[in-house]
This record gives structure tokens, sequence and C-alpha cells, in this order.
């Protein structure tokens, strides 16, 4: 099984991408918000604790996530590949996952990295809370602390994973087709 991870602040479009790859690569898709989510609607023992930190915009403990990646990777060791949106986020995130990839025999293949000026996620943001019905989009303050989260744990983090596995780094200005072009090319 090939792991690729995918990168970036809050409305980046990595779930964009994710998607559009998915289908390209026949990869299964991870998103850590939605798995999250998931959790928390099964009111599972894992889902309780996350609806405590994601519902106010806060990451979760970095030893839940790894608990719940370690799941992941369990149930996905059939696929062809998986595409990991929204993991890590935090420098113990990155050695927890090279941790138990090696301790299950997987590799990473790649970390795509998409990188969007503040403002522009801004408006992007906005223009998400018009169409989306979940309850952290609507509400501003959120969206200012996700992009403050990002630049405070997320960004070390991914620079941080520079120095452990190769990170492409892609210019997320554009349409959707130019940033999918863009990453292809580089796949």
């Amino acid at each position: 099984m090939e792991i690729l991870i995918i990168t970036g602040p809050p409305y980046s479009g990595k779930g964009t991408q994710c998607e559009i790859l998915k289908d390209e690569l026949k990869f299964e898709h991870i998103s850590t918000g939605d798995r999250c989510r998931l959790e928390k609607q099964n009111e599972t023992e894992i889902g309780k604790i996350m609806s405590q930190y994601e519902e106010k915009g806060d990451l979760v403990p970095d030893s839940i996530m790894k608990d719940l990646f370690s799941k992941i990777l369990d149930e996905n060791r059939n696929a062809k590949g998986i595409i990991l949106d929204g993991y890590p986020r935090t420098e113990p995130q990155v050695n927890d996952l090279l941790e138990l990839v090696k301790s299950k025999n997987l590799e990473i293949g790649k970390v795509i990295n998409i990188d969007v000026p503040k403002e522009e996620l801004l408006k992007r943001a906005q223009k998400r809370a018009e169409t989306s019905n979940r309850k952290d989009d609507k509400d501003v303050s959120i969206h200012l602390k996700r992009i403050e989260v990002f630049e405070s744990s997320t960004r070390p983090a991914i620079e941080y994973m520079k120095s452990k596995i190769k990170v492409l780094t892609f210019d997320g200005m554009g349409t959707i087709e130019e940033i999918t072009k863009r990453i292809k090319d580089n796949l």
C-alpha cells in the first residue's frame, strides 16, 4: 500500500484535490476531519473525546490521533494506496506517523503541500460558509482560529517533515484544474 499525504492550510483546496487524485490513482481518501466527524457521530469512545476539541477549532491530542491512524492503516491494509488529508498536523504527529508506518512495514510515497496566502484563505472560508451545512463553517472566529492553529502548529510540522521525507510544495492559487495539473505533473 502506498501512502500519499496532502497538507496545507484550511481552505487551501486539499479535500478537492484529494477527491480528484483518489479517482485518478484509485486510492482511498482518508479525510481526518471526516473521520473525526464519523467517530463523533457514532459516539465512539474516541469520538466523544474528539468532540471536546474539534468543535472549538482546536487540534485533537496527538496520542488520540496516533491511535486513530493506527486503526485507519490497519483498515486499509489491502488498498492500492491511501491519501491522508489533514494528518500529520504537528511535529509529534509527524514522528508518530513515521513510527506507525515503519512498524507496519509501510512507506510514505510523497507529501503534497498546497500553499495559499492568508488573505485568499479567508475569502475561501467565507465562500464555503455560504454553502456548507457544517456548524463550524459558519463561524468566522473558527475560520480565523483554524488558520492561526495551522500557522502555529502545522506549518512548522511541514517544515520539520521536509527533514524526514520528500515534501513537494505547490502554488494553490488558480483554478482547480490548474492546481490539479501542477500536482499531477509531479506525481
